[in-house]
């Protein structure tokens, strides 16, 4: 399935949709949920009920963002130490099979791959809407973690005051 999620248009406090290749709003992306100590997004379906929440979390002097779901930790989004090569991003859940993410982040040209195995690619290549990227995802993979992960990354890379973070 394809979806489109509009690049460096949102920040936390911002509202977005993700929306399918058909162009009807499936995910709104809810900025406006903060908390005391760290920001936090929410991610709803389109009538409004939330799937999950994505939660900013320092990890030795990394930024993070915990993934939550139906009131349980489900995945931890972070980019790894950096190689001289590549940057790349792993969305580590409990037990096996994490997903890792590795490719040019800032040009939204990468894949998340769980094993030996592509499960979604990220690209911008063929898309004649501006400031627009495509997600693809793999039949049977969780779409919404793999959403939420990519809404993560381009956070990471692309911070509020328009710095690019990534490789």
């Amino acid at each position: 399935m394809r979806y489109f999620i509009r690049e460096k248009l949102f920040s936390f406090g911002d509202d977005f949709w993700i929306e399918d290749d058909s162009g009807r709003r499936v995910y709104l992306v809810d900025g406006r949920a903060f908390t005391l100590l760290r920001e936090k997004l929410v991610l709803k379906d389109a009538d409004g009920n939330e799937l999950g929440f994505l939660r900013e979390k320092l990890i030795s002097l990394r930024k993070a963002y915990e993934i939550h779901r139906d009131g349980r930790h489900v995945a931890t989004v972070r980019r790894d130490l950096f190689n001289f090569l590549r940057c790349r991003f792993t969305v580590d859940v409990p037990g096996p099979d994490d997903y890792e993410a590795q490719g040019s982040f800032l040009d939204h040209d990468y894949r998340f791959t769980r094993g030996d195995r592509t499960v979604a690619t990220v690209s911008k290549k063929w898309l004649t809407v501006r400031d627009t990227y495509a997600v693809d995802i793999a039949d049977g993979e969780d779409e919404v973690l793999i959403l939420a992960s990519a809404v993560v990354i381009d956070q990471i890379c692309h911070d509020r005051d328009g710095n690019e973070h990534g490789h």
